[in-house]
């Protein structure tokens, strides 16, 4: 048995145009055509959709990479970033559920109530079954479909589970924060094969890399897979084998220790995935994608349920603050896009948001997604693949009852309405780390940006987590308010 070491420390619309969609396929599915002739045994004829390997890190710090200067060593997600595109301004939600809601759905997660907070542990809702879903679109198109690792989008009710929203497969636990070895949540497993509850040992992260290589073992390489690798790794508790461990004996602190032994484990997985489609002559037709589903967590707020204690070990330099926020810390993510002959070496810095990847991805696979809500993602092949400018002219952060961020070229404005209000308005070519607001010498740019916010806030759909929290709330007997927040919080991420 693995030997274990615990440090408890803590957790628009921009909407596509389906008619420029299929204007922009004809050539991108005759491109794809032109390179699947020069794969390694492929006919000239053919036309091969790539296989998918979508990777997500939980909670992974922007510079905790050896490729943005780390002395974590990540030699395998290195590799990867070195010989395909880095993509510099690849954003996500700053929370767990929305990110992923997000990238299943190519729709802000303000549109259908998951853009507050994470769906806690006593939560009853999750993502809505009437929303359709990247591995929905994707099988439709003749994938292959599975899910290894953290779902996150409903657990209470099997119709939000992921076999029941497109996966052919599932292996991993529902919700949050696990501890990593016992694969429980306040005491209780939560660990899945399929829809059925198991209980093995072993550290979560090495039993997500086992499985994602079995799974290509056993994979009919005829047919097209998506597989969705989400690690929840280096998500708290800050928990690692001994083995990983002892890599970092100049590491005094022991929660960086772990927190750097965490980030190491995952990436040996990573090579061990890589290695696995290379055996079974899949790599070269196979795109990696891999980021993070937030920023590094710098706030104890975001830690989760496990005692912080000391600083938390996650950097984000250059950026401002973490996981949790809307500052660029928080919601500008560690990002690369790897396939061989198909993705240019090199740094892809066009503004990308996880929402993108839905229509993406399927445009490559050759999907319809028709039978999708309007999309707020945008087909940004081109900018992965050959570094070109993104075709966004604005991106959402998040609109809330409580505060919004809205991205229109370079200028970022974060507006906090309520009282006292709060307004920053940042230029992010000339100022990435958000040192110096703008909002007094930029009033015009305020008020439009802000009239902006307003009119998007009237398409939001009310945030799930308030119901949920004041439901939680008015059915406990609570004795103080701090039972009231604990009632509400319960399962954060």
């Amino acid at each position: 048995m693995t030997e274990k070491t615990n440090f408890d420390a803590p957790a628009c619309s921009a909407e596509i145009s389906r008619r420029d969609m299929l204007a922009g396929s004809t050539g991108l599915l005759a491109a794809i055509a032109g390179f699947a002739a020069l794969s390694r045994g492929a006919e000239a004829a053919d036309i091969q959709r790539p296989h998918i390997v979508y990777i997500v890190a939980d909670d992974l710090g922007y510079a905790d990479v050896g490729f943005h200067g780390s002395d974590i060593k990540t030699p395998n997600i290195d590799a990867l970033a070195t010989e395909g595109a880095r993509l510099g301004q690849f954003y996500t939600q700053p929370l767990c559920t929305p990110t992923r809601a997000a990238l299943m759905t190519g729709r802000y997660p303000m549109r259908y109530g998951l853009q507050t907070g994470v769906i806690p542990s006593g939560a009853s809702y999750g993502l809505n079954t009437d929303e359709v879903l990247l591995p929905q679109v994707l099988k439709s198109a003749g994938y292959r479909t599975a899910l290894v690792g953290k779902w996150h989008l409903g657990h209470a009710d099997q119709k939000f589970w992921p076999r029941q929203r497109g996966f052919d497969s599932f292996y991993g636990p529902l919700v949050g924060e696990i501890d990593h070895f016992k694969h429980e949540a306040h005491g209780v497993t939560d660990w899945y094969r399929d829809n059925d509850l198991v209980v093995e040992p072993g550290y979560d992260t090495e039993l997500f890399g086992a499985d994602a290589v079995r799974l290509i073992e056993g994979h009919d390489i005829a047919t097209p897979l998506y597989l969705y690798l989400a690690f929840t790794s280096p998500h708290t508790p800050y928990q690692a084998p001994e083995a990983y461990l002892d890599r970092y004996p100049d590491i005094a602190d022991p929660g960086r220790k772990a927190y750097a032994a965490m980030i190491s484990c995952m990436d040996d997985q990573i090579g061990l995935v890589v290695k696995a489609l290379e055996a079974r002559g899949m790599r070269e037709n196979t795109l990696i994608v891999f980021h993070s589903d937030n920023g590094g967590t710098r706030s104890k707020m975001f830690a989760g349920e496990s005692a912080v204690a000391g600083d938390l070990p996650p950097r984000n330099d250059p950026f401002r603050e973490g996981k949790g926020t809307l500052y660029e810390g928080g919601t500008r993510v560690v990002a690369l896009a790897n396939w061989p002959g198909h993705v240019a070496a090199g740094d892809a810095d066009g503004v990308m948001h996880v929402t993108d990847m839905l229509p993406t991805l399927s445009t490559l696979a050759g999907a319809d997604t028709s039978g999708t809500k309007p999309l707020d993602g945008l087909n940004v092949w081109q900018a992965i693949s050959a570094g070109q400018p993104s075709p966004r002219e604005e991106m959402v952060y998040n609109i809330e009852p409580t505060q919004g961020a809205l991205r229109s070229g370079d200028w970022k404005l974060y507006w906090q309405p309520i009282l006292p209000p709060k307004a920053e308005l940042f230029n992010l070519a000339a100022d990435p780390g958000e040192a110096t607001n703008l909002a007094e010498t930029e009033p015009a740019r305020v008020a439009e940006m802000q009239a902006r916010m307003v009119e998007l806030a009237r398409e939001m759909a009310p945030p799930l987590f308030y119901a949920s929290a004041l439901q939680a709330t008015l059915s406990a007997p609570l004795k103080t308010p701090g039972d009231a927040v604990q009632a509400m919080t319960q399962g954060d991420d």
